[in-house]
């Protein structure tokens, strides 16, 4: 069954993520500052694992630059932004100016991290062209252990990324049933390289704070990843 995988990834996170907003406020301040520390530190980690993937860093600067363009064009980082300032009025409606700041970064960062990543990509695309939702099972699980580490921290906004899992992972499986045979190897390898500098810039700026930077805008650069990769060869030829 095509988009199992997604709907599997919704059910871990919304446990774990349940989870850690019950029984995240017994934790000491000093000890959730230390868990979202791990967190910025591992995330870093993990985006560099994935950019090492590139075969070809110029695709993925140029990818990202022109993205990024795009993204501040389109102002993706801010609609993030609204949408998470209306879903807090809608679900926590009661909570105060600090409360309502920590939902919307619970829930940008979130979607991001659950949303960016080998496996999401990998994952979804075999869910798609195959019905093999293995990946993205064990995606899930990772993902369920991560959502209850930081609604501990960043409280029930955590819950709400599986509405940006549906979108972006569930769109993700449809658009390799439509793009079976098209997309590479290399493509993919491109993406995930790709992702990977967005999951580092999750970890500098909402993770560990050392430098604000608005990730989101940047997010077109994951699907024009594949279109540079497909471009490139053909530059020598357009250039005669």
């Amino acid at each position: 069954m095509t988009g199992l995988g997604t709907i599997i990834n919704i059910i871990t996170v919304l446990i774990g993520g349940g989870l850690g907003t019950l029984f995240g406020g017994r934790m000491p301040t000093r000890m959730r500052e230390t868990v979202m520390n791990g967190l910025g530190m591992f995330t870093i980690a993990i985006g560099l694992l994935m950019f090492t993937d590139s075969q070809n860093p110029i695709i993925v600067l140029g990818s990202l630059l022109i993205g990024g363009i795009l993204g501040e064009w389109w102002g993706i980082d801010d609609r993030l932004q609204q949408f998470g300032s209306w879903l807090e009025k809608r679900f926590a409606s009661n909570s105060d100016a600090v409360e309502a700041s920590r939902f919307i970064k619970g829930f940008v960062t979130t979607s991001l991290v659950f949303c960016i990543g080998p496996m999401t990509v990998v994952g979804s695309i075999q869910d798609g062209i195959s019905g093999d939702f293995t990946l993205l099972a064990i995606k899930s699980v990772l993902d369920g252990f991560a959502a209850l580490a930081f609604a501990s921290t960043l409280g029930i906004g955590v819950l709400f990324s599986v509405v940006a899992i549906f979108i972006f992972q569930g769109g993700l499986t449809f658009f390799a049933v439509q793009m079976q045979g098209i997309l590479t190897e290399l493509m993919i390898a491109e993406m995930t390289a790709t992702g990977g500098l967005l999951i580092i810039g999750i970890g500098i700026s909402s993770l560990l704070e050392l430098r604000q930077i608005r990730v989101g805008n940047f997010l077109p650069a994951i699907f024009l990843a594949p279109l540079v990769v497909a471009v490139v060869p053909s530059l020598p030829d357009l250039m005669l």
